[in-house]
């Protein structure tokens, strides 16, 4: 029963995390203070309270997913190499996902946004001297924020019927 109305408030806060207390109780059937109460419990599922913008609207025009291809190294290397890859994507704020993984032939996958070709170019340019002795076969696939057909916008609300806690 506890698990059904935590999924049942992560689900309302993926949709709106704007909500008081009362406003989220009343959405999912359950007092204020159960819903305080199991909010501060959501707390290890939850990364940041945060707004996903309209990215055109406040300077963005580009948004890109890079891939890449590590080259192999012994482990110490790998270390050495990995914590300067990730110094490298916290030190650049319109990088918001840097993760390993696999597919395409690649291992490595990065999700940018850029306020315009200009700045895409100098940002991959810095990726590519940076990382020369690291990474191979980079590619990237850009979306133009203001031009195109948007499918779906991108928004995590889209998950909240997809989310189980139980």
């Amino acid at each position: 029963m506890k698990e059904e109305k935590m999924t049942k408030l992560i689900r309302e806060l993926l949709r709106d995390s704007r909500r008081s207390d009362r406003e989220l109780a009343k959405a999912i059937g359950a007092s204020q203070p159960t819903v305080t109460r199991n909010r501060r419990l959501l707390a290890k599922y939850i990364r940041s309270y945060t707004i996903i913008p309209e990215f055109e609207k406040i300077g963005y025009e580009i948004l890109a997913i890079t891939f890449a291809k590590a080259k192999t190294y012994e482990q110490d290397k790998v270390d050495q190499k990995l914590s300067m890859a990730k110094k490298w994507v916290n030190d650049h704020a319109n990088v918001f996902f840097a993760s390993d993984g696999e597919g395409l032939g690649k291992d490595a996958v990065m999700v940018s946004v850029h306020k315009n070709y200009s700045r895409y170019a100098d940002f991959m340019r810095d990726y590519t001297v940076t990382f020369a002795d690291f990474v191979t076969d980079v590619q990237s696939f850009v979306v133009s924020l203001k031009t195109g057909i948007v499918m779906k916008p991108f928004d995590v609300k889209y998950i909240a019927d997809d989310v189980d806690l139980t």
